[in-house]
């Protein structure tokens, strides 16, 4: 199985400028220890979901680019593809699950995709069967070397901002985020270390990595965390990167997701969705598990109910 390499993520930054943020990496003072953050809840779409589907719509031939894409996302992915399709003037069908955040729904209509809206565990059959239907361009939202590339693009911004990282911790659930981040990184600074951070609830990649092969978990199981972006499992191809650029994976729980949420609001003024506090929580709870030094974690989101922020942070 062929997986991404830095070259590719390196071309991947050079489509993605000037569309996406590069965000900044901010020292955090009122952690204990040397934590920096990196926001990707600056995106335009508020994650960091943008890079990967803007790269893997960029790299389609011509004909093929313009005939449309569709994809299939609980919010986030689905928001990058609606922007990226706007951006480049083409159509696009997003297939959303009928339990999805409405925020992100919204979101996604409000950038002109159509959305259509289906029973979760029919989301992935659905968009094949539109792409195959309508001759469009199925994106993925991890399960895609030109979406993997875009993704790690981050961590080539993590190596150039703190040559001296020692720590990057990174949000799992598809793995595409993971796996981009962990091959940039160990490209380029082959000394640091990467962990992946996942929810207790839905901690299917920490079990699959300790006893070497991918486990499924039903999504009635997954779908119990608050982070609703981190309820996807790995494809054999993320898993694949995943076993190879992740030194280990630390698991939270749903109190320190929303203690965390709450910690970055007020001391770092930043808004997290539940998913993308994830890896900022296990530095504060899990430091004992980590092995520390100046480290980088990667908020991943922002997209979260107000309603959901107003309650965390009453």
């Amino acid at each position: 199985m062929r997986l991404v390499t830095i070259s590719e993520i390196e071309a991947a930054a050079h489509r993605v400028a000037g569309t996406a943020v590069r965000t900044p990496l901010l020292r955090q003072p009122w952690a204990s220890g040397e934590l920096w953050v990196k926001p990707e809840s600056l995106q335009q779409i508020g994650a960091f979901k943008i890079r990967g589907a803007y790269n893997a719509i960029a790299a389609l031939e011509d004909a093929d680019r313009a005939r449309g894409v569709v994809a299939y996302s609980s919010g986030n992915h689905a928001q990058a593809v609606a922007y990226s399709a706007h951006a480049f003037g083409i159509p696009a069908v997003i297939v959303v699950p009928d339990v999805a955040p409405r925020l992100k729904v919204d979101a996604t209509r409000r950038w002109g995709a159509e959305v259509v809206e289906v029973p979760i565990a029919e989301q992935a059959p659905a968009a094949l069967a539109i792409a195959r239907e309508r001759g469009l361009t199925l994106i993925p939202p991890f399960d895609h070397l030109d979406v993997i590339a875009g993704q790690g693009t981050i961590g080539l911004e993590i190596a150039a901002d703190l040559p001296d990282v020692e720590t990057v911790l990174v949000p799992v659930s598809g793995g595409g985020l993971a796996a981009g981040i962990g091959t940039a990184i160990k490209a380029l600074r082959p000394g640091a270390k990467v962990y992946g951070v996942e929810p207790e609830l839905a901690g299917d990649s920490a079990e699959s990595l300790r006893i070497g092969r991918r486990v499924e978990w039903p999504m009635e199981r997954r779908a119990r965390t608050i982070a609703d972006g981190l309820r996807a499992q790995p494809s054999e191809l993320t898993f694949a990167h995943l076993r190879k650029v992740l030194d280990g994976i630390v698991t939270v729980t749903e109190d320190e997701i929303r203690d965390t949420v709450r910690a970055l609001a007020r001391q770092a003024r930043l808004v997290a969705e539940p998913s993308g506090a994830t890896a900022t929580a296990a530095f504060l709870h899990h430091s004992g598990e980590l092995p520390g030094g100046r480290t980088v974690a990667v908020v991943s989101g922002g997209n979260i109910d107000p309603a959901l922020l107003a309650e965390l942070l009453a």
